[in-house]
């Protein structure tokens, strides 16, 4: 299996998509992200990174039933796969280790 290294963002989305479960949908992710970030994301980036993901096999979407406040159209839900999971804590056991590993700054101590 080819590993899929993740970047910043995707790991975001992956981190927001977990916690938020079945509510996992693009505008609370987006929320879930500005939330931690403590700045405005594009929405249309979310959808892209999600997209990155479902082809990467990490997400798997599904549609729920369309409401009235929407327009008629339905919400696009959002899981973490197995291998998405996977993904989610190698990418944390390596950051831990290099972070582990990191020199302290000169003239500060921790």
């Amino acid at each position: 299996m080819e590993r899929a290294y993740l970047g910043e963002f995707e790991l975001m989305i992956l981190l927001a998509v977990i916690s938020l479960g079945e509510e996992a949908y693009g505008v609370p992710i987006s929320r879930a992200i500005e939330k931690h970030r403590g700045r405005e994301t594009a929405l249309g980036s979310v959808y892209a990174a999600l997209e990155r993901l479902e082809s990467k096999g990490l997400v798997a979407s599904s549609l729920g039933d369309p409401t009235p406040e929407r327009g008629g159209k339905a919400k696009r839900f959002f899981r973490v796969t197995r291998q998405g999971l996977r993904q989610v804590h190698e990418t944390r056991r390596v950051l831990t280790r290099l972070w582990r590993h990191l020199p302290e700054p000169k003239g500060e101590r921790a």
